[in-house]
């Protein structure tokens, strides 16, 4: 089974408010599909440090409490995702970044992607339409 690269736009839609988040039904099937087997999904090690910092954004935009911001980010660390350490994809994604006129932080999903020779799916659609006509890039929206 080829893994699924998901970046953290599409995890913190497992555990925010439903009512703030676009896009929770399909974030919900892909989990749901990663939970019964039928996915794998494959996250470099710069995922939770962003999952972290979204939780820590709604907690300051009172959208969530910190008590479930820490639950929720235990909720998708009980995932136990594999994670691979993001220092040897930094210069492909550098690389790409300069290619593409995009962050480094979003091109190392895209590097680790390209590795596994995987989609990577995002919840960003700004970066998925500047970059799905040249990589596994695909939107949340369009599932």
């Amino acid at each position: 089974m080829t893994p699924i690269v998901v970046d953290a736009s599409v995890a913190v839609k497992w555990c925010l408010p439903a009512q703030d988040e676009e896009f929770v039904s399909q974030a919900e099937e892909i989990l749901a599909s990663y939970r019964a087997g039928r996915e794998s999904f494959l996250v470099p090690d710069l995922f939770w440090l962003e999952v972290g910092n979204a939780l820590w954004r709604a907690v300051l935009k009172q959208r969530i409490d910190p008590e479930m911001a820490g639950r929720n980010f235990r909720t998708i660390s009980d995932l136990k995702i594999p994670t691979i350490p993001s220092f040897d994809l930094v210069p492909h994604a550098l690389r790409l970044a300069v290619t593409h006129g995009g962050t480094v932080y979003d091109s190392v999903y895209v590097a680790l992607a390209l590795r596994a020779k995987a989609d990577l799916i995002t919840a960003d659609e700004r970066l998925a339409n500047a970059l799905a006509a040249h990589l596994p890039i695909k939107w949340l929206g369009a599932f």
